[in-house]
């Protein structure tokens, strides 16, 4: 394992501090929000104070018989890129990252959909899956006429990441369709609900996510399962056959609670017979691409030169 950005570690640490500090200056939440509060935080991206910022560039589209996507097409598409984006499967939206998908298109060449799958508790697990999945079909059907390429690639972040994993799965289980998405970049995900050692060691300190959190995201997603149940491999694609996938990139943070997530499906993604690329950030906190960091610009350029350059 290679640490990398050890010399930001000075910036991100004082960043992680001053998160902490005004997580904690706030009031707690309730440990299951109610549909008003529910409603409330979805109108902010990722329950965060500021509405995200909708750009004309996002094209909201109905793909696959009644899936919402959100699709940025460059003027030169070499490539399609689904986006699955994180939010612990309750919060979050297709039009919630628009500024920084739509310079990923731009810069990678890329056609990128991102999916606006059902969240939970409403809609909890499999539904925000089947979304997915009916996206991925879609575009395995539909790529070339549509954006002229048959170049597929697949990815997403933290909640995203394990749609990401558990779509190609899906696709290779029920369908028998390995190889049409060239590659999988896959941010800070939960590969084990039922908790590795990190998700479950990491205690309560509030750098966005720690073990309760986490705990409550589960049992919201996946409602009345208990420990063992969540470890079936439709559940935490930890535990499946990963054979058949394609190369990856996988990233997480030395002070991501979920850091045991990314090392151990790293090491059997490569076990399983592709290529794997592991970055491992110092001193980074879950999600911490969402904040204006030194970290944040570097991963923002290796996720856009992974993709540019991957299936080609």
């Amino acid at each position: 394992m290679t640490i990398t950005d050890e010399d930001c570690l000075t910036e991100t640490l004082k960043f992680n501090e001053s998160f902490a500090a005004a997580a904690a200056s706030r009031p707690a939440r309730e440990v299951t929000p109610d549909a008003t509060l529910l409603a409330t935080l979805r109108r902010n991206r990722l329950g965060g104070d500021t509405p995200p910022v909708r750009l004309p560039q996002g094209q909201d589209r109905v793909v696959a018989g009644g899936v919402r996507v959100r699709a940025f097409v460059p003027d030169h598409v070499d490539g399609v890129y689904l986006h699955i984006h994180g939010g612990g499967w309750a919060f979050g939206s297709a039009d919630g990252q628009d500024q920084k998908l739509w310079r990923l298109a731009e810069q990678a060449r890329l056609a990128v959909v991102s999916v606006e799958y059902r969240l939970a508790p409403e809609h909890p697990f499999p539904a925000g899956l089947d979304d997915c999945e009916a996206a991925a079909r879609w575009l395995v059907d539909h790529a070339s006429v549509e954006f002229g390429t048959q170049r597929l690639l697949i990815g997403g972040e933290s909640a995203g990441a394990h749609l990401t994993v558990a779509t190609l799965l899906r696709l290779r289980d029920r369908h028998g369709i390995t190889g049409a998405f060239r590659a999988a970049h896959l941010l800070f995900g939960p590969y084990d609900l039922s908790m590795t050692p990190s998700q479950r060691a990491f205690g309560s300190r509030q750098l966005l996510s720690n073990t309760d959190t986490l705990r409550r995201t589960y049992e919201l997603f996946t409602p009345g399962m208990g420990a063992e149940q969540r470890r079936a491999p439709e559940v935490s694609p930890l535990f499946a056959d990963l054979t058949g996938l394609p190369p990856a990139r996988i990233v997480v943070g030395t002070e991501d609670p979920l850091r045991d997530d990314s090392l151990f499906l790293a090491a059997r993604w490569q076990a399983a017979g592709a290529s794997v690329q592991l970055g491992v950030v110092a001193g980074a906190m879950h999600g911490f691409t969402l904040f204006p960091l030194t970290i944040t610009e570097r991963e923002l350029r290796r996720e856009r030169d992974f993709l540019s350059a991957a299936g080609r």
